[in-house]
């Protein structure tokens, strides 16, 4: 987020702290994923910038938040998702068999 007023600042980030808490929630899992690379406060400034953009968004356009959920970014492409997790267990030592590389 760019420099603004610390009390919008703030706030926003109080907020996101409240948001990501909610277990089922796209933002907790966006707040997951931007913390395991960068950290938790960057990944909650991260958290309130997606928030406050979500609320420019409702207010002009007049429309309710609808959560798109837990699983939305592994819906997005399952593929870098399977093949994501698989170099991953190989970076572990896993000996992941051949058959699942086709998958």
């Amino acid at each position: 987020m760019r420099k603004s007023g610390t009390w919008i600042k703030t706030t926003l980030v109080t907020a996101a702290w409240a948001a990501v808490r909610v277990k089922t929630s796209y933002l907790h899992a966006q707040f997951l994923r931007i913390k395991a690379r960068r950290g938790a406060k960057k990944a909650i400034l991260a958290v309130a910038a997606s928030m406050l953009t979500a609320a420019f968004h409702m207010l002009r356009d007049g429309v309710e938040y609808a959560d798109l959920g837990a699983d939305y970014l592994e819906r997005q492409d399952r593929s870098k998702t399977i093949r994501r997790l698989l170099k991953r267990l190989q970076d572990l030592g896993c000996d992941v068999p051949t058959e699942l590389h086709a998958a």
